[in-house]
């Protein structure tokens, strides 16, 4: 599995650093994985209602993103802001930039530790995609996640 997501990875990078160089189409034409770590740099919690977590209150998080296997600084930057429905469940919507475009991602969840959500869209290379983020949390101060991004077109 971790071979076959490193393979995907490579092959993502090859195709967006092609695209670069010849110019390429402006949107995705075919599927397509992208895989990258995140490192959060800001975190503000808004509680809105009584002391602690509850309906109503906000996570407002800013992360940088890397793929670490094309370079070693941030390729781009995740702002998300997340409203909890319950003490434990959020619904969240996300922005992710990347060097070729942004791509939106929403949906709720309950566990930080692994949760899913749906790509509805984006600007740029990724103004016709569609499909599911994955989201790993690997540690929690500071926040740090893998993301698989699984895009169709």
């Amino acid at each position: 599995m971790r071979k076959t997501l490193f393979i995907a990875t490579v092959l993502v990078g090859i195709v967006l650093l092609a695209g670069t160089l010849t110019g390429g189409s402006p949107a995705l034409t075919s599927p397509g994985t992208i895989t990258l770590t995140t490192r959060a740099v800001k975190l503000q919690f808004v509680d809105r209602g009584p002391p602690g977590r509850g309906a109503g209150d906000l996570v407002v998080k800013r992360f940088l993103l890397y793929n670490k296997g094309i370079r070693p600084r941030a390729i781009g930057n995740a702002d998300l802001v997340c409203t909890y429905t319950t003490r434990y469940a959020q619904q969240c919507t996300g922005s992710y930039s990347l060097p070729k475009g942004k791509i939106v991602a929403s949906g709720a969840f309950e566990y930080p530790q692994f949760h899913e959500l749906a790509v509805t869209g984006g600007t740029g290379l990724y103004d016709n995609v569609r499909g599911t983020l994955t989201v790993t949390l690997l540690k929690r101060d500071p926040e740090r996640n893998i993301l698989l991004f699984r895009l169709v077109v």
